[in-house]
């Protein structure tokens, strides 16, 4: 399982290179726009200032417009027709060509030589090729489609950009040819390499590449078939504490055994939620000990998860459970209740955080609660710090807390359970960092004490915002015992950051959302009666994406860097020589 980690964290590092493109294709247009006004700029003035200087003020208008049409034009070429990638695709071009013809202007002064027209030439073809490994890595189009339509932008503005009685002897400058056409072989060899990157394990990179950039527009289809493609059947469990009173259910507690993911919007990314929704919004469902490997790759799965999330068994009920028992050592916390004989145990490391629990402490902590007679060990990632894969000491510091508790929890008395639950569903709480199940609290009162329990459909939560909140609810005269977060992978809006989203507190202030659950845990409050419990266990054949996946991906998007690196470096050092002419 180490390994999956591995290759997840792989994944995710180099999840910053998505934030390559401008956020708005507003910006693209620009942006686009301002470049090719350099380059009219650079050619007249840097290249061209022997000539009449007066063609230069009606060539700027018909630049940008020739620019503006081509990139509406480059719609039909791309598979997915989206103008945000045309626009994306013409920025990046032409800022190569604008930096060609900039830094043949500084070759000239640095090297005391005269202006060559070849760093135009050069520069056009340059724009070419780099469409060529555009297209067919982001735009969906075969390396012969690419090689038909790398000169249609380029050349269009170029003809309408240089005076046409120098057409001729610019296009057929040997030595511009023979750089151009040395960086269109370049650009082709170097997609046909990376598209095969990620051989045996995936066909082709390229068509992930441009599933997932599409999934980023809603369009799932593409991406959700690649990943079931991979996808493995396996039995996921589902356990459930449900808590009802005068026989009508006031909330229930999930534990999925499957993990939220892979990411917005794709497969079982907002799985939380749903869940959330199909128990009529009156419930917690909690980050079990659980990884990406049991993300669920499509809506189908999604679909077959739900509807056998009611065919469950009722293991065991009650009336009566002990108090909470909280064990902390060096920065591990656990806290614990006993239900009958299956004790729930939540975990977490915050304010000093971590990523998913390993699933080998679910096993060790499970098979200790086996060894002395517990039914069922309901184990919480409370999943609210952010912070790195567990280390080994942090690790057996948890592994200890949770077995202390356990064996904390068999001598302690139980008393009858009161419960009151309240939401944030009829309250005015949209916010960036926080996913559409909203916040909840539940207030358990046992032995005539009250304890508080919260939780917040949100991935993560900031370093420091859990201790903020249970200080306030402190300062209230209110037990906070722990708040937890459902791990969801849903994105209110697409977070340009490294991680991809925003984590709980980050947008909204710990201040803000202390005042939002203290509001609700009053509810709560108010809403405590008499309470009975049951055990629910379910059981649901699915396709999970399994470890394979993460493996194939890591390993294709790991050689295709290390191709791409080699490639720039060789491009670099040759357009460095072109420099010298």
């Amino acid at each position: 399982m180490e390994k999956e980690q591995d290759d997840v964290s792989s994944i995710h590092n180099r999840f910053s290179l998505t934030l390559v493109n401008p956020g708005s294709h507003y910006f693209s247009l620009a942006a686009s726009m301002g470049v090719g006004l350099v380059t009219v700029l650079a050619t007249y003035f840097g290249y061209l200032n022997n000539l009449n200087i007066e063609e230069f003020w009606y060539r700027i208008p018909i630049v940008l417009g020739v620019m503006a049409a081509m990139q509406i034009l480059d719609i039909k070429f791309a598979k997915k027709k989206e103008y945000s990638k045309s626009l994306h695709s013409s920025l990046f071009g032409n800022m190569l060509w604008v930096v060609t013809i900039l830094m043949g202007l500084l070759s000239s002064v640095v090297l005391s030589k005269e202006t060559s027209l070849f760093f135009i030439t050069f520069g056009m073809i340059l724009f070419a090729s780099f469409r060529i490994g555009l297209y067919t890595t982001t735009l969906g189009a075969s390396l012969k489609k690419a090689w038909a339509i790398a000169f249609i932008q380029p050349l269009a503005m170029f003809f309408v950009l240089v005076p046409q009685e120098l057409w001729i002897s610019m296009l057929t400058n040997v030595i511009a040819l023979g750089y151009g056409i040395a960086f269109l072989i370049i650009a082709s060899v170097w997609s046909i390499v990376t598209d095969r990157a990620g051989r045996p394990g995936m066909k082709s990179t390229h068509k992930t590449i441009q599933a997932y950039l599409a999934s980023q527009g809603n369009d799932v289809e593409d991406a959700e078939e690649l990943m079931e493609e991979h996808a493995t059947e396996t039995k996921v469990g589902t356990s459930q504490i449900r808590f009802s009173s005068n026989n009508e259910t006031k909330f229930t507690m999930v534990l999925p055994e499957i993990h939220p993911g892979p990411y917005h919007p794709v497969g079982g990314s907002n799985i939380p939620y749903l869940i959330y929704k199909n128990l009529s919004s009156s419930a917690m469902v909690m980050h079990s000990i659980s990884d990406h490997a049991l993300n669920l790759p499509s809506r189908n799965e999604v679909d077959n998860y739900l509807k056998n999330l009611q065919n469950f068994e009722i293991k065991e009920e009650g009336i009566k459970c002990t108090e909470p028992v909280v064990v902390q050592i060096n920065k591990a916390r656990v806290t614990g209740m006993l239900f009958g004989n299956n004790p729930l145990l939540l975990l977490s490391l915050s304010p000093h955080g971590m990523e998913d629990i390993p699933s080998y402490m679910k096993k060790e902590i499970e098979q200790y609660g086996k060894n002395r007679n517990f039914t069922k060990i309901m184990t919480v990632d409370c999943h609210n710090a952010m912070g790195e894969e567990i280390s080994k000491e942090d690790g057996d510091d948890m592994l200890k807390a949770a077995k202390s508790c356990l064996d904390s929890l068999i001598t302690k008395d139980n008393f009858q359970i009161e419960l009151g639950y309240a939401n944030t569903n009829d309250m005015d709480v949209w916010t960036e960092d926080l996913a559409m199940g909203g916040l909840g609290i539940t207030c358990l009162k046992i032995n005539n004490k009250k304890y508080f329990l919260g939780w917040a459909d949100a991935n993560n939560m900031e370093n420091g915002v859990r201790e903020k909140i249970i200080e306030k609810f402190s300062e209230e005269g209110f037990n906070l015992l722990e708040i937890c977060t459902s791990d969801t992978h849903y994105a209110a809006v697409k977070a340009r950051n490294r991680n991809g989203y925003y984590q709980l507190g980050l947008i909204t202030s710990g201040d803000k959302l202390s005042k939002w659950f203290i509001q609700i845990a009053q509810k709560a409050e108010l809403d405590i009666k008499s309470a009975k419990y049951e055990i629910l266990e379910n059981e649901t054949e699915v396709r999970v994406m399994g470890q394979s996946i993460y493996e194939d991906y890591s390993k294709a998007l790991e050689n295709s860097l290390k191709i791409t690196k080699i490639f720039v470096i060789g491009s670099l050092g040759l357009f460095i020589t072109s420099l010298f002419l």
